[in-house]
């Protein structure tokens, strides 16, 4: 009888001991899938941080970084028209070999091509976001598979200049502000707005030139125009940085009967809008391209499909 007993109590001990294995196994396993989910680097590239467009961008990255359980490594040029600084940062994290996927908003459409190619033959993943890389250049280069997250520029900018184009009832000129004319983006806004604007006969389009996505710039730019052609009355600025240039230069001379769009929907351009310095601006959603583009990479690291073009709605943004 005391030998069974004791023959039991070994196999409650023997079965409580296998019971701790298997759950010392259990957490062992939760924690190296835990680590491996850390170990997962995606890392976004961006124009700047000067725009507060990108600093929505990032946190809607952000957004993603939390709910996915991955690292995100964020790197961001001085200025939007820093194109050779962005292609060092592509270059430096290809060479630290330590991410699994750039998700990049390109200050130059083209090139930008070559570092990004060179990160895709090293097995990085790249998304594209905000500004479309050249697909002729891309594709002439070998970049292939690079999904591209953004809005429709063209048919936005239409749309921004346009609420300012249909209050045109007489004889009026128009000008065109452009961003960096080396970015898809850019040229895209340019023809919608060109486009809204020659719709409309009473509508003469006086000039368009770049102030390259700059405030300052911006504010120079149009003090020149209306030194040519005082008689300036509809202004489409590609971006909301060089609206607020141009609204500068209004309010410093006393001009208001002009009429101003935009393109971004940044916090100034809303509140500019509020005080009736600008008609409209377009909401990109950059928050939202941010936390797309990194779910996306996340998704095609894990083998999942993502489809090659994806695209918001721009939004209209006016009293």
């Amino acid at each position: 009888m005391v030998f069974k007993k004791l023959v039991h109590g070994l196999l409650i001990l023997v079965a409580l001991g296998l019971s701790g294995c298997d759950d010392s196994s259990t957490e062992e396993e939760t924690q190296q899938q835990s680590k491996a989910e850390k170990e997962t680097r995606i890392a976004l590239v961006m124009k700047t941080l000067t725009n507060p467009f990108f600093v929505s961008m990032e946190k809607g990255a952000r957004k993603a970084e939390k709910e996915l359980g991955i690292e995100l490594i964020v790197r961001t040029a001085a200025e939007e028209t820093s194109a050779n600084q962005q292609i060092r940062i592509v270059e430096q994290l290809v060479d630290d070999g330590n991410i699994q996927a750039i998700v990049i908003a390109p200050a130059d459409s083209v090139g930008l091509i070559p570092a990004l190619k060179k990160a895709q033959d090293e097995g990085i993943i790249v998304v594209n976001l905000d500004n479309r890389l050249d697909q002729a250049f891309s594709q002439k280069a070998g970049l292939e598979n690079v999904p591209f997250i953004s809005i429709d520029n063209k048919l936005s900018a239409y749309r921004s200049a346009k609420f300012i184009a249909d209050q045109a009832t007489g004889p009026s000129k128009a000008v065109i502000i452009e961003g960096i004319r080396e970015a898809q983006n850019a040229l895209d806004r340019r023809d919608g707005a060109t486009q809204a604007f020659e719709e409309n006969s009473n509508i003469d389009v006086v000039a368009s030139e770049s102030a390259r996505w700059m405030i300052d710039e911006a504010n120079e730019l149009i003090k020149t125009l209306f030194e040519n052609e005082p008689d300036i009355t509809l202004i489409f600025c590609a971006n909301d940085m060089m609206a607020l240039g141009v609204i500068e230069y209004l309010q410093s001379t006393n001009r208001k009967d002009v009429l101003v769009a935009g393109f971004d929907a940044i916090e100034e351009a809303r509140q500019a809008i509020k005080q009736g310095s600008l008609q409209v601006t377009i909401d990109q959603q950059p928050a939202l391209q941010g936390y797309m583009g990194i779910k996306a990479a996340h998704d095609l690291i894990n083998g999942q499909d993502v489809d090659a073009l994806i695209m918001l709605d721009g939004l209209l943004v006016s009293n």
